[in-house]
């Protein structure tokens, strides 16, 4: 428990409005996506960057562990205060548009930004900020930074770290360094914008972020395909890339997701259909637009699309959109637990990943609905069982590692956008050689030596 000695210290810092030990305030600052619960010892709400430098500089000088949090939407506990100490939330005070610099065609943001807010008042200038996890109407841009998250558009406009020009943060001794320009160019020094993205919390706290946004296109069109099985549907994802297309969006449905939607909804879907992909295209042209989306259909019948459907008007695209969008929810049909992670492969790996998850699947007993960002290579895999069943709950996680494994032996990483945290930790070392884990111990010592930011993450 955090003495009382220390917990005034920190009044003083933020003003006794802003800091919290009682028992409510831990609660809700305990979980996260997880759902996993690990209580702070107590809950600070600074209000400005200098709150932060003088938090964290006693912090350090007490050995108190400190938490950065936005929204707490996470899935692999990154926010979570396994070791006690204080969470830092920073939705209260920090949330706020700093500029929409159309000159430069930037935006400039506090860290508890809400995605699709940074969304909405970029597309009001006549400007477009891409990124847009499923989490978009409530996680902040903060959290997006510290995870690297990514989205439906990925497949197009790339991931955060494609968007992050640069960042102010504080270092754990209290110290204010400012990572990156504004510029479109800089290869001064080494890349600490790029080292801090995707840190998850345990380097510094970032205070102000400097993103890259794009002139919005004025058109998009929207399709599905339905195939008779998933290894054709892979198939077709990386031949329409090889064919000149681009597309913002390529997702995808597998069988046990169709089901599980149509039982959930009655949307009319194809329940026989081995997999649904639906894409979107964008851009400034008719012709151009209607080149894309001609060229995929051409793709995707010429390798096993059996219908292909093109949306016409908002209504038919919203359509089309609702079974991707109510794929996690709908899947609660085959177990009331879910044990859902994000691995990303090549995508010419897609057919084979899937194919050794089906075999996974039947090994084990175990429902095993994959949907996702197949224009990315990333697939989210839903183990369906029951924690209240301890054989089958133990055999969903003995299936999850081996789910790993193959994503590893097909060149593929842990987590395409959801991140390490606590969830994913007792993976790494399958993923990165000692040499390389002794290489990332040896950045969170330099820059944090009394182990004070978000201790107990990403395996280190």
């Amino acid at each position: 428990m955090l003495p009382k000695r220390c917990f005034d210290a920190l009044v003083k810092i933020a003003g006794a409005d802003n800091c919290y030990m009682d028992q409510a305030h831990r609660q809700a600052y305990s979980y996260d996506a997880t759902r996993q619960v690990f209580e702070p010892d107590a809950v600070v709400f600074p209000r400005d960057e200098e709150d932060v430098r003088a938090i964290l500089r006693y912090a350090n000088e007490n050995k108190i562990p400190i938490a950065p949090r936005g929204a707490g939407s996470g899935f692999t506990g990154g926010s979570l205060s396994v070791e006690g100490g204080v969470t830092l939330a920073l939705e209260k005070h920090m949330n706020k548009i700093l500029e929409i610099d159309l000159e430069n065609m930037i935006a400039r943001v506090q860290p508890a930004v809400i995605n699709k807010d940074l969304q909405n008042a970029a597309e009001a200038q006549g400007l477009f900020y891409p990124p847009d996890p499923a989490s978009q109407d409530y996680s902040t841009i903060g959290g997006n930074v510290s995870e690297n998250a990514g989205g439906m558009r990925a497949a197009k406009y790339g991931i955060t770290k494609n968007f992050v020009l640069a960042l102010r943060a504080v270092l754990p001794d209290g110290e204010l360094i400012r990572a990156g320009k504004k510029t479109v160019k800089d290869v001064a020094g080494y890349n600490i914008t790029g080292l801090l993205t995707a840190s998850e919390g345990t380097l510094a706290v970032i205070t102000e972020i400097t993103l890259k946004l794009l002139p919005k296109p004025k058109m998009t069109l929207t399709a599905m395909g339905i195939f008779s099985n998933v290894s054709t549907a892979m198939n077709a994802v990386f031949k329409s890339f090889i064919n000149g297309v681009t597309p913002v969006a390529m997702e995808f449905l597998d069988n046990l997701t169709i089901r599980a939607v149509e039982s959930a909804y009655k949307k009319g879907l194809p329940s026989d259909a081995g997999a649904l992909l639906i894409v979107e295209v964008d851009g400034n042209i008719e012709a151009d637009i209607k080149w894309q989306m001609e060229t995929i259909e051409k793709t995707f019948k010429d390798n096993g699309c059996g219908a292909f459907f093109t949306a016409n008007g908002e209504m038919e695209r919203d359509a089309i959109w609702f079974a991707r969008r109510n794929a996690s929810q709908s899947l609660k049909v085959y177990g009331p637990t879910k044990l859902n992670e994000d691995i990303t492969v090549p995508r010419s790996a897609l057919s084979e990943l899937l194919s050794r998850i089906e075999a996974i699947g039947k090994k084990y007993d175990h429902q095993i609905p994959c949907f996702g960002h197949t224009g990315d290579g990333n697939v989210h895999v839903n183990v369906m069982t029951n924690i209240q069943d301890a054989v089958r709950y133990h055999n969903a996680e003995k299936a999850i590692r081996e789910i790993f494994e193959a994503a590893i032996d097909l060149e593929g990483t842990l987590s395409g956008e959801h991140g390490i945290g606590i969830s994913k930790a007792p993976f790494m070392r399958m993923a990165f050689s000692e040499s390389e884990m002794n290489l990332f111990r040896t950045i969170k010592k330099a820059l944090d030596p009394n182990n004070i930011l978000n201790p107990g993450k990403m395996g280190l």
